[in-house]
């Protein structure tokens, strides 16, 4: 039984990365930050399943991960865990760097230090690109230009992990993802803000939304697809670093008029910068309102991701298309008032 370690398990991709694993056959080891509450209820489901396992660690802590990964001696890793909120890591910076940058070389070091044959996985992301001119879809080949300390905290783990693979001739892979959500999205992430204030707003039980830069363009994907992508890579012969995305972009207003549209509500906008409102068109009352406060300091207009690579190599696509994706979300939110185990 070939058996994997996973940090970030109780995130949105760390759950449906255990899923998919263990529906492989999988052991699957884990660890969970402690906490004085409950964070685990995307993994609650998986707690009896005979193979699934968990333990409390951290990033920060490298001689916990040396423990674990000699002690599990895993085939695959796959490093999820972060501080992953861009707005946040502006007030964070310290933090964001020292589990997302420095947690990554603590967990090549105990891989390297353990001399564990394994295949490891780092989550990187589109922020990478952050500055890059709105031309052209990002691939590979694209230069960097984080524009946030989560951006600049991912660099250094990209880059990390290509000088493990080339110094010490670790198994070691990038997965460059572009937004990909899901029912599970964090709350505090604007697309799941969005999707819930939609439900919410329909039932009668949230008078409007509040929102920032409307007209930022995003490459957005379905995580549970995404997981797929993660697993694909560890399974080549070569290491090799990938952009997964969708090739497509819509705007964070797009996103809006989709989402309050699922919820039987037409969005129609009047205004303009932060005194544009959007509201209902059929009875004129304002749903959606602009507040600056949640502007970026350095706003990403353009992510865009080119997935050609990954789809020659590997035959990895994406299936669910926006709209798709931003139904499954709304249904969801109609439904629970909170994230799970569903979708």
């Amino acid at each position: 039984m070939k058996k994997a370690f996973i940090t970030g398990v109780t995130g949105q991709d760390g759950s449906y990365l255990a899923e998919l694993l263990l529906s492989k056959g999988y052991e699957v080891h884990s660890i969970l930050r402690r906490s004085s509450v409950f964070t685990s209820a995307r993994i609650d489901h998986l707690m009896r399943h005979p193979h699934f396992f968990t333990y409390h660690g951290d990033l920060t802590d490298s001689s916990n991960l040396h423990t674990l990964l000699a002690k599990i001696q895993p085939h695959e890793v796959y490093n999820l865990g972060a501080q992953s909120h861009v707005a946040v890591s502006f007030e964070v910076p310290e933090y964001t760097a020292e589990v997302d940058a420095v947690g990554t070389i603590r967990l090549l070091n105990a891989i390297k230090d353990a001399k564990i044959r394994t295949r490891f996985y780092q989550a990187s992301t589109s922020e990478l690109y952050g500055g890059i001119p709105a031309t052209a879809p990002q691939s590979e080949k694209t230069p960097f230009h984080p524009k946030s300390p989560y951006g600049a905290a991912k660099l250094y783990a990209y880059w990390a992990t290509v000088n493990y693979r080339e110094a010490y001739g670790l198994y070691a892979c990038n997965g460059i993802l572009f937004n990909h959500e899901s029912p599970r999205r964090g709350e505090t992430f604007v697309t799941k803000k969005i999707t819930k204030a939609a439900a919410r707003i329909k039932q009668g039980r949230q008078p409007d939304l509040t929102l920032g830069n409307l007209n930022a363009q995003r490459d957005w994907g379905y995580a549970k697809e995404y997981v797929e992508a993660m697993w694909l890579m560890l399974q080549q012969e070569t290491p090799t670093d990938y952009v997964v995305a969708t090739g497509k972009v819509f705007s964070v207003r797009q996103f809006v008029e989709m989402a309050f549209e699922e919820a039987g509500l037409q969005i129609e906008w009047r205004g303009s910068g932060a005194d544009e409102i959007g509201v209902n068109k059929r009875t004129g009352e304002i749903l959606v309102k602009i507040d600056p406060k949640y502007y970026r300091p350095a706003e990403v207009d353009f992510l865009c991701g080119d997935p050609s690579l990954i789809s020659k190599n590997l035959g990895w696509s994406a299936r669910t298309n926006l709209r798709q994706l931003v139904k499954i979300m709304v249904q969801y939110d109609l439904h629970h008032d909170s994230y799970g185990a569903e979708g």
